[in-house]
Formats: C-alpha cells, structure tokens, sequence
C-alpha cells in the first residue's frame, strides 16, 4: 500500500481510489475498527441478569424445578422422581420435595357434607339411644316379659303389615301414696295394615283365679309385668305381642306438649276425686284437666266403668294428635312420650309400626269399648265379674278388626270357629250371671254415651 500520510485530507484516497488488490486482502481479513471499543463495568442488575442465563446458576435450578411440576410426563416416564429414587449418570435431581397435588373444591365439599352427616348421624344415634334406655323395661323384668310375649302375626298376604295385640298398664302413684297401683287395664289391638286400632278396656277390679285363690286381675301388676301380660292373655284369649306401662303424671306434659286435646265430655261432671268440674260438650282439655278427667270416678255414671271410658278417650285423643303431628314436632313428642312410658318396643320399632300405617293408605280407625261387666260383691269384697257370652262376642268381633260395639255385624268363620277367643278361663265370677248382672248395682251399659 502507498504511504498517503502527507496528503491533505480533501486529497485522501476514497474506496474507489484504493487499488483492488489492497481493498479484497483488507475485506477478507475483516474489517477492523479504527477505535478500540469502550469497554464499562457492568452494573449489578447487568450481572444478576447474566447470571440467570448461566445453566448452573441457582435460577436456572428453580426453573427446572417449576418446570418439572406443571410439565406432563413423557411417554415411558412415570412423573417426578422422588427424594429415595435415584437420579441417573449426568442428570441433576434439582428437587428433593415430593410433588404437592391440588385436591379439587368438590372433593372437599363431599367430604364436608360426609363428616357433618357423620356427626349428625352420630348425635342421632346417641338421642335415639337415650330414649331406649329411658323406656326400657328393667332389666330384672326384661327376660320374664320377653317370655311371656308373643311375636307379631304377619297381616294377610295380599296386604303388608303387621296385626299384633299390645297390653297396656295405667300406673297412677301419686304423691301421697307410697306404692304405685295398676288403675289402667287396656288391650290394644293394632293392624297397620288396615289403619285400625281397637282398644278394650279391662276393669281392674275384674274377678280372676290366680295362686289357688281369687284376686282382682290387678293385683298380678305386683308380680310384674310378665305376670300381668299372662292374666290379661288367657283372659282375651289372644297372644300379646307388646307391653307398654304408661305413668299419668307423665301424659299430663305430653298433652301440653301436643297443645291440648280434644274430648267430647257426655255429661256435666260435678268435681270430685278428680279435682275439677267439666261441662258437657267437646272440649280441649290441657294436661292438667285431660289428668283429672281421666281420673273421676265419684261423679260420671257408671262409677269406675265411666272412668275406664274417659282413659280411653284421653288415649285415643293422644295417638290421634302424635300421628297428626309434623315431622318437625315428632321428636320433641317422642321425647315426652319416652319420660312417661316403660315398654318392651324400641324407638325402631314405633317408628316402623307408624310407617307402615302410612303407607297403608288407609285413613286411621280407632274402636274403643270395654269388657261387658258387672258389678259383684263376695265376702265383703268388691269385684267386677264378666258378662261372658257378651265377652266373648266382642272378642270375635275385635279380632277380626271389626267395631266391637257393633253386635249386628257379621263376624269371619275364622274368628267364630276360634273357641280361645274370649274364653276367660281364668276369670272367678259366676258362669251363671244373667241374674246377677241384671240385679247389679253398676254395669258397663250404665256409663252416659258418647253420642
């Protein structure tokens, strides 16, 4: 190349002045800058950068690993390695942690909704339980009760339900008397599939056999209930099923709790052993009036036989509220039912029997009656003794689910050809009574009618 130092500047050769030698062996070497290039320090944000895009710096590893999480799997790989699973030659296991899964909002609402119905479940259970112990027949008793009951007859096969007879006690212990006493004798039958409950009362002062001697058929209560479910059995004629003990002063706050119940009172009753006065006519009586109702006897007609058909009423004025009741008002019933009762049936069984009258379809039917006595007295001692041709009649009639009030109506071969119904092979009163009930002081037709 010639030397052009010494030239002037406006004389310095251009490129196309530069012989074409000179110009190719300078373009192949490269061209090189006249000026070095100013070099500066990075600033620390240039180097934190630069960092990050080294492979082996410690952003890169958290990036494998964020990737490594929400990248899926490759074909033949089964997902992130674990802490314990070895990492192979030349791969950094960047993770030490198990992979952490998210568990979707609806698993989580389920299994809300199923420890909450496990608890409600289990706060059930423990009520439900609480009110079997507190009707529990006691244990001294149970094993001798369960003796002597029968178990439910099957309803027909073209229906479904069950046809059973249930004896129900009345204790009534005041708080003047030192022992309780069986005032209330009633057999009870029930088929849920018909809808039909028949209840009879049984005169407590009714004249038995019993232990080689004559006793009035309430005394077998202080031999315990399984004595008493047997003398009222061969007495009816028929198998009993269940055995329910009801304390009067319980029902005075159950009617309170169902709002009262209504009655229609045959006659105005003057106050008496019962402690109150009732005019004639339907009534709503609360707990404490439906108690003393129940409990006259000095002024009703028919003495103790007007007072049997006033417990009927109260009885059957309670079962008609209970299963009237709504859902929300059933429980709180129950509960006062179960501080008043003692029986052999669980809050199972009651439950099951109330469903099956519903879906009988059927509206319900309750016949009340009592068993056609009269009244007697033997050696100084007053007895009620049974009319036993009507007895029987009205056995046959109740079995086969019909009024038993209604002596023109015809009774099933079935219960006709049944020669236990109604037998009362263990009542003490005269075979031959017709005299001595026409003669009697009192009778069961004596009581003022219901209308």
């Amino acid at each position: 190349m010639s030397d052009n130092k010494n030239l002037p500047e406006d004389a310095q050769p251009t490129d196309a002045q530069v012989p074409l030698d000179e110009l190719a062996s300078s373009r192949a070497e490269g061209m090189r800058p006249s000026v070095a290039p100013r070099r500066r320090a990075r600033d620390r944000f240039e180097t934190a950068f630069q960092q990050d895009l080294e492979p082996d710096s410690p952003a890169s590893a958290r990036r494998a690993r964020h990737m490594s999480a929400v990248e899926p799997a490759e074909d033949g790989d089964s997902g992130p390695r674990t802490q314990d699973e070895p990492t192979p030659a030349g791969e950094k296991n960047v993770s030490s942690r198990p992979e952490r899964r998210r568990v979707p909002l609806a698993a989580k609402v389920l299994l809300g909704l199923i420890v909450c119905l496990g608890m409600v479940a289990g706060a059930v259970a423990l009520w439900v339980g609480g009110l079997d112990s507190s009707m529990r027949v006691s244990d001294d008793q149970r094993a001798e009760l369960d003796e002597a009951l029968a178990d439910p007859a099957p309803a027909a096969q073209e229906v479904q339900g069950s046809v059973f007879y249930a004896l129900i006690i009345g204790s009534d212990a005041r708080q003047v008397d030192v022992a309780s006493r069986s005032d209330v004798i009633m057999l009870a039958r029930v088929d849920t599939a018909h809808a039909t409950v028949t209840l009879i009362s049984i005169p407590r002062d009714t004249m038995i056999s019993a232990q080689g001697g004559v006793e009035k058929i309430n005394a077998r209560y202080n031999y315990g209930p399984a004595a008493t479910v047997r003398a009222v059995s061969e007495f009816a004629g028929v198998d009993i099923s269940h055995y329910v003990e009801v304390n009067f002063e319980g029902l005075e706050h159950v009617v309170d709790a169902l709002g009262g119940v209504t009655v229609t009172i045959p006659e105005d009753i003057p106050s008496g052993n019962g402690g109150m006065a009732f005019s004639a006519g339907e009534q709503t009586l609360t707990g404490e009036q439906a108690l003393a109702y129940a409990r006259e006897r000095y002024n009703v007609s028919g003495g103790d036989f007007g007072r049997a058909q006033a417990q009927r009423q109260i009885v059957e004025a309670i079962v008609r509220e209970v299963l009237a009741s709504s859902p929300v008002e059933l429980p709180g019933l129950v509960g006062q039912l179960a501080e008043s009762i003692s029986t052999d049936l669980s809050v199972a069984d009651i439950a099951s029997y109330a469903l099956e009258i519903q879906r009988s379809g059927a509206a319900l039917t309750i016949y009340s009656a009592a068993t056609p006595s009269y009244s007697l007295s033997q050696g100084g001692v007053s007895y009620v003794a049974t009319m036993y041709d009507e007895w029987r009649a009205m056995m046959q009639r109740v079995d086969a689910g019909l009024d038993p009030n209604d002596a023109a109506v015809q009774v099933p071969d079935e219960q006709l050809q049944n020669e236990r119904l109604g037998a009362a092979t263990n009542a003490a009163g005269p075979r031959d009574y017709a005299g001595l009930a026409a003669s009697a002081g009192l009778t069961t037709d004596d009581v003022a009618s219901l209308g």
